[in-house]
């Protein structure tokens, strides 16, 4: 699975205004629904549900909000970083400032977990989230994002 087969260029928000996970999940469901020309309110509901089963505040001031949306037709990724880190119930219980939402079709099946296991070894690579949380151009944090998708050439 390739960050660059989920992730566009506008989808990228370098300085996320929120106060609370609920407002980062509202602006983000807010910025999927232009690209993915679903309802906002059904994107919201469906990454709330799914933050109601456990967090997706992985640690590390990380988070990886998911879920299965009816009426997709592939998966698609949104990255933020939110300008001030906000409480997101994480397992270390330290604040999120990088998400990176995941939005699947409700077919994907193993897709999804592939995408999230991707998502998840690129979010866990500390210097790479140093590099993520020292931009605040998004251009600049897209190409980060999917460099580290491309396999190297030995």
């Amino acid at each position: 699975m390739d960050l660059n087969a989920l992730l566009g260029p506008g989808n990228v928000v370098p300085t996320l205004k929120a106060t609370s996970k609920k407002q980062v999940f509202a602006e983000m469901a807010a910025r999927a629904a232009k690209v993915t020309k679903l309802d906002e309110r059904l994107i919201f509901e469906v990454v709330q549900e799914r933050e109601r089963l456990g967090t997706t505040g992985i640690g590390g001031g990380i988070a990886i909000p998911h879920g299965k949306v009816p009426g997709l037709d592939r998966l698609y990724g949104f990255f933020a970083r939110v300008e001030t880190p906000v409480d997101f119930d994480a397992i270390d219980g330290e604040p999120v400032d990088l998400v990176f939402m995941l939005l699947a079709p409700e077919s994907a099946g193993a897709d999804h977990l592939k995408a999230l296991a991707k998502v998840s070894r690129v979010l866990r690579d500390r210097a790479m989230c140093e590099k993520l949380r020292g931009s605040r151009n998004a251009d600049a944090l897209y190409a980060l994002l999917t460099e580290s998708a491309t396999p190297h050439a030995a």
